[in-house]
């Protein structure tokens, strides 16, 4: 490729930040606000500070290993076959259930601004199979319907969060009332309230983590950038900073306009509660719509073609691989709508608990890459890599601090919590979310390896 048609600095930058930015912003804050109280906003910091720490791990990894995949394509060139196997199945995994999520987001805020309850499974359910036959036609239209809907999602989250910080912006002046002081209050007055310890900030950066989740796609297209080795490490962290800088105002508006509204709201979209003006709560909502409804319909694109590449590469059957007249992946693009309906039917459609989930698989990526990149730096690769400029502090000091810092995360992480449900007073142990992460993390892996070793033998 012509280097004038290569992504500069700034290009990908500006790529970052329109892949960084999609669901999560929407989805987070009120979990992120019941966990920390009036530290949320730190929290934010934290989480883009981690988010950019494991960027530039993966910004270096991709001047090495140039193939699609990512995490997938790393980790194979770094261990070999088996682990670059199981790493790609749990990033699959992690995509349809990121899907999944995003789906149950969409239903809930459609219900809501149509008056009804999101909470209600039945409804849910049917808004769920709608939804799936909708993106399975755009699907099968091909990539210009795809790509129509992403641009109108780009249109979505801009009005939506813009609309958030003016609109707010505009409150604050007009009222001169700030409610940030009340967060400590309110938190204390919640149901089954605790101080808030380790654990509950570690949680609340997870879920806070998961808005700043889409850079480690970023520099699977390095091929296509000028100068890759230099920009990646550079721009991804810009596009971090940037982003937080967003998440930060939209989040420090509502919790000083309105900090109450974090915490009792039932609607999805937390940051629209904040509104009382009925005008601008629905052009929220429906820009946060249009937005998560595009990044849908990405998901349903990208997710399935994460195991049909995988299949290209000898690692799954054959059969994976076959397409329609129209170049349809049917099969990778069946498999993955079940998962993406069967975990978030398991979790009864807690958007909280989901965002944990899909945040807490892609954590084994965001240790064995970090350290396949070390790998790289000292020439112990298993597979062939590109010859690439090393730098021991992106390639060594980096990934080892992206090591330890996800290792402290998972060691704090509130386990319990997660996989628990109410039952009147009482929690429960959630077994079906219980299942899904050892479907996610075990079986699926053993169950793809299986039936390909099974293949591969018959055809010898």
């Amino acid at each position: 490729m012509n280097n004038k048609n290569k992504l500069g600095f700034w290009s990908i930058v500006l790529l970052a930040i329109n892949s960084i930015i999609g669901s999560g912003i929407f989805l987070t804050p009120g979990s992120v606000v019941a966990r920390a109280g009036d530290k949320a906003l730190y929290v934010y910091i934290i989480a883009a500070i981690f988010a950019s720490i494991l960027a530039i791990s993966f910004a270096s990894a991709a001047k090495y290993v140039s193939k699609s995949g990512a995490a997938y394509a790393y980790s194979k060139a770094a261990f070999g076959d088996n682990v670059g196997f199981y790493v790609g199945v749990l990033r699959y995994f992690s995509a349809s259930v990121a899907w999944g999520v995003m789906a149950v987001a969409v239903i809930k805020s459609t219900i809501s601004i149509f008056g009804g309850d999101p909470n209600n499974f039945a409804t849910v359910t049917w808004g769920f199979i709608v939804l799936m036959a909708i993106i399975l036609i755009i699907n099968i239209f091909g990539q210009n319907a795809v790509k129509y809907v992403m641009n109108l999602s780009t249109i979505g989250k801009l009005l939506a969060l813009g609309l958030v910080i003016i609109a707010g912006t505009v409150i604050l002046m007009k009222t001169g009332q700030n409610h940030f002081g009340e967060l400590s209050a309110l938190q204390k007055g919640m149901p089954n309230s605790q101080p808030i310890t380790t654990s509950a900030l570690v949680m609340a950066v997870v879920s806070a983590f998961y808005a700043f989740t889409g850079f480690e796609a970023v520099a699977s297209g390095s091929e296509d950038m000028l100068e890759p080795e230099k920009n990646l490490p550079r721009a991804i962290p810009l596009a971090i900073l940037i982003i937080a800088l967003i998440y930060i105002g939209v989040v420090g508006i509502v919790m000083v306009i309105d900090p109450r509204s974090l915490f009792y709201t039932k609607q999805v979209v937390a940051v629209a509660a904040a509104f009382n003006n009925k005008i601008i709560q629905n052009l929220i909502l429906v820009g946060a719509l249009v937005s998560m409804f595009g990044i849908n319909v990405a998901s349903s694109f990208h997710a399935p073609r994460v195991l049909e590449a995988m299949a290209r590469e000898g690692q799954f059957s054959n059969y994976l691989t076959k397409r329609t007249s129209r170049d349809f992946p049917v099969r990778t693009f069946t498999i993955t709508l079940i998962l993406a309906i069967l975990v978030p039917m398991a979790f009864q459609y807690s958007t909280d608990n989901l965002i944990i989930l899909s945040a807490t698989v892609r954590f084994i990526g965001f240790i064995v890459v970090p350290w396949g990149v070390i790998k790289f730096y000292f020439g112990k690769s298993k597979q062939p890599i590109l010859k690439a400029t090393r730098n021991a502090f992106t390639d060594v000091v980096i990934p080892v601090l992206s090591i330890l810092l996800t290792l402290f995360l998972l060691y704090k992480y509130d386990w319990v919590t997660v996989f628990s449900i109410q039952k009147g007073t009482q929690m429960v142990t959630n077994w079906f979310a219980v299942g899904s992460l050892v479907f996610g993390a075990v079986f699926l892996p053993a169950i793809l390896w299986i039936v390909t070793k099974f293949e591969q033998s018959r055809a010898k």
